[in-house]
Protein backbone atom coordinates (compact mmCIF):
# COMPACT_ATOMS: atom_id res chain seq x y z
CA UNK A 1 0.00 0.00 0.00
CA UNK A 2 1.11 3.41 -0.62
CA UNK A 3 -0.15 6.74 0.67
CA UNK A 4 -0.11 10.36 -0.48
CA UNK A 5 0.81 12.99 1.80
CA UNK A 6 -0.35 16.49 1.96
CA UNK A 7 2.66 18.90 2.07
CA UNK A 8 3.25 22.36 1.40
CA UNK A 9 5.47 23.68 -1.60
CA UNK A 10 8.03 24.80 0.41
CA UNK A 11 8.66 21.55 3.17
CA UNK A 12 8.90 19.80 -0.23
CA UNK A 13 11.59 21.65 -1.74
CA UNK A 14 12.92 21.27 1.23
CA UNK A 15 12.76 17.67 1.45
CA UNK A 16 13.95 17.72 -1.95
CA UNK A 17 16.95 19.34 -0.83
CA UNK A 18 18.32 16.97 1.73
CA UNK A 19 17.37 19.54 4.30
CA UNK A 20 14.11 17.84 5.49
CA UNK A 21 14.22 14.46 7.20
CA UNK A 22 11.19 14.49 9.42
CA UNK A 23 7.59 14.79 8.01
CA UNK A 24 5.69 15.76 11.42
CA UNK A 25 1.99 14.53 11.66
CA UNK A 26 -0.64 14.49 14.43
CA UNK A 27 -2.19 11.56 12.83
CA UNK A 28 -0.45 8.62 10.97
CA UNK A 29 -1.78 6.56 8.40
CA UNK A 30 -2.14 2.74 9.88
CA UNK A 31 -1.09 0.50 7.01
CA UNK A 32 2.60 -0.77 6.27
CA UNK A 33 3.32 1.71 3.36
CA UNK A 34 5.97 1.21 0.62
CA UNK A 35 6.20 4.52 -1.27
CA UNK A 36 4.71 8.05 0.27
CA UNK A 37 4.23 10.37 -2.09
CA UNK A 38 4.24 14.02 -2.19
CA UNK A 39 1.27 16.23 -2.84
CA UNK A 40 2.45 19.58 -3.14
CA UNK A 41 -0.69 21.49 -1.90
CA UNK A 42 -1.79 24.82 -3.02
CA UNK A 43 -0.82 26.68 -5.26
CA UNK A 44 1.08 23.46 -7.10
CA UNK A 45 -1.64 21.28 -6.53
CA UNK A 46 0.67 18.41 -7.98
CA UNK A 47 2.46 15.00 -6.79
CA UNK A 48 6.07 15.90 -7.14
CA UNK A 49 8.09 13.03 -5.75
CA UNK A 50 8.16 9.93 -3.27
CA UNK A 51 9.80 8.99 -0.32
CA UNK A 52 10.25 5.68 1.79
CA UNK A 53 9.54 5.64 5.73
CA UNK A 54 12.63 5.12 8.14
CA UNK A 55 11.86 5.22 11.55
CA UNK A 56 8.29 6.20 12.83
CA UNK A 57 8.61 8.12 16.27
CA UNK A 58 5.51 8.73 18.35
CA UNK A 59 5.68 11.18 21.26
CA UNK A 60 5.12 14.72 23.10
CA UNK A 61 5.64 17.40 20.87
CA UNK A 62 8.98 18.50 23.30
CA UNK A 63 10.32 15.10 22.66
CA UNK A 64 10.19 15.24 18.81
CA UNK A 65 11.74 18.73 18.52
CA UNK A 66 14.41 17.75 20.85
CA UNK A 67 15.17 14.88 19.05
CA UNK A 68 14.76 16.11 15.25
CA UNK A 69 15.13 19.73 14.98
CA UNK A 70 18.62 19.65 13.35
CA UNK A 71 16.62 17.94 10.62
CA UNK A 72 13.18 18.71 10.71
CA UNK A 73 13.56 21.47 7.91
CA UNK A 74 11.09 23.85 9.94
CA UNK A 75 11.05 26.21 12.79
CA UNK A 76 11.30 26.00 16.30
CA UNK A 77 7.87 28.42 15.52
CA UNK A 78 6.49 26.56 13.04
CA UNK A 79 6.94 23.65 15.04
CA UNK A 80 4.66 24.58 17.90
CA UNK A 81 2.38 26.34 16.60
CA UNK A 82 1.26 22.69 14.62
CA UNK A 83 1.72 20.70 17.44
CA UNK A 84 -0.41 23.36 19.77
CA UNK A 85 -3.35 21.46 21.87
CA UNK A 86 -1.60 17.94 20.71
CA UNK A 87 -0.38 15.62 23.52
CA UNK A 88 1.10 13.12 20.97
CA UNK A 89 2.55 13.43 18.19
CA UNK A 90 4.24 11.13 14.89
CA UNK A 91 7.78 11.87 13.54
CA UNK A 92 7.99 9.99 10.21
CA UNK A 93 11.99 9.88 8.90
CA UNK A 94 12.05 10.60 5.18
CA UNK A 95 14.39 8.45 3.51
CA UNK A 96 15.02 6.98 -0.18
CA UNK A 97 13.67 10.40 -1.83
CA UNK A 98 13.21 10.24 -5.31
CA UNK A 99 11.46 13.57 -7.04
CA UNK A 100 9.81 13.78 -10.66
CA UNK A 101 8.32 15.88 -12.68
CA UNK A 102 5.16 16.99 -11.05
CA UNK A 103 2.17 15.19 -12.00
CA UNK A 104 -1.46 16.24 -12.19
CA UNK A 105 -3.06 13.39 -10.07
CA UNK A 106 -6.48 14.47 -11.10
CA UNK A 107 -5.03 12.57 -14.84
CA UNK A 108 -3.96 9.37 -12.78
CA UNK A 109 -6.55 8.60 -10.12
CA UNK A 110 -10.03 8.71 -10.93
CA UNK A 111 -12.25 11.49 -8.88
CA UNK A 112 -8.70 12.58 -6.90
CA UNK A 113 -9.55 15.23 -4.15
CA UNK A 114 -6.44 16.40 -2.20
CA UNK A 115 -6.08 14.64 0.78
CA UNK A 116 -6.79 16.71 4.22
CA UNK A 117 -3.57 15.13 5.70
CA UNK A 118 -3.20 11.70 3.98
CA UNK A 119 -5.02 9.27 2.04
CA UNK A 120 -4.26 5.61 0.69
CA UNK A 121 -3.72 4.70 -2.81
CA UNK A 122 -2.74 1.52 -4.42
CA UNK A 123 0.78 1.49 -6.89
Amino acid sequence: MNVILSIKPKYCQKISEGVKKYEFRKKIFKANTDWIYMYSSSPVKKIVGKFTVGNIIEDNPEFLWKNCKEHSGITEMEFFEYFNGVKNGFAIKIENVKMFNPINPEKIIPNFKAPQSYCYIKE
